[in-house]
């Protein structure tokens, strides 16, 4: 079996460490021969991935001259942005969809999951954050413009962070100062998130982190998505330099 994550720029040298936890909507073919029994359309969605992120994250990562590790499974097959012990860390229904694959997964399947996908992608992201002392990591993320029965999300960027806003802090006040970027604190979700990405490898090591959401809608083509990560990777860079870190 391949490695469930891929790795990028490994030598370049910025202090950033740039991770795409939702990159692809793949089922391997070792889960439900390579389906989760959901329709097509279904697998398109963000219930299946980060739709735009994984385009937006090799923009930003060679703009920042970054690193970047990308997961190669879909969010539905194990989430790689929850703690083993969270009890959506597989999801049998997301945003109306049952996941059929899913339904009736054990406890065993769940351990062959987190065992093949979930604990190879943190054990080289830990790697890779450990190799540099100063490392600051950075998770790039998207979320749909409405759930399911739900109101429209106005924001064009979320920045998401826990007890930690060392660089969030200053980067919502970059990204206030832009005229035309409607700005989430802590939106469309919160950063506390107990076992997730940031919590692990950088709450908890005490690494400078975070996570930065785009509205999916607004980097759906690589001509977006170049465009909002061009946009993106200096105003991240100054908010870095005022952080101080």
């Amino acid at each position: 079996m391949t490695a469930p994550f891929h790795i990028e720029g490994q030598e370049r040298n910025s202090r950033w460490l740039v991770t795409c936890d939702h990159a692809s909507n793949r089922v391997p073919e070792c889960v439900g021969g390579g389906s989760l029994g959901l329709p097509r359309e279904d697998m398109e969605r963000h219930i299946a991935y980060d739709v735009g992120a994984a385009g937006l994250s090799h923009v930003m990562a060679e703009a920042l001259n970054a690193p970047l590790i990308l997961s190669d499974f879909s969010r539905l097959v194990i989430d790689p942005n929850r703690g083993e012990h969270d009890p959506t860390v597989l999801m049998r229904l997301y945003d109306g969809s049952i996941i059929p694959a899913n339904r009736d997964a054990d406890a065993a399947e769940v351990e062959r999951r987190l065992a093949a996908f979930h604990r190879p992608y943190h054990d080289a992201l830990g790697a890779m954050a450990a190799a540099r002392a100063d490392c600051a990591l950075l998770a790039v993320h998207s979320f749909t413009p409405q759930f399911k029965g739900r109101a429209l999300r106005p924001w064009h960027v979320g920045i998401l962070y826990a007890e930690d806003d060392r660089i969030a802090a200053p980067l919502i006040d970059r990204l206030k100062a832009e005229d035309d970027i409607c700005v989430g604190d802590n939106e469309p979700y919160s950063g506390h998130l107990p076992g997730d990405t940031m919590d692990r490898h950088g709450t908890l090591p005490g690494r400078p982190h975070v996570l930065i959401e785009l509205r999916n809608d607004l980097i759906e083509t690589a001509e977006q998505q170049r465009a909002w990560g061009l946009r993106l990777a200096p105003i991240l860079n100054a908010a870095l330099a005022d952080a101080s870190v």
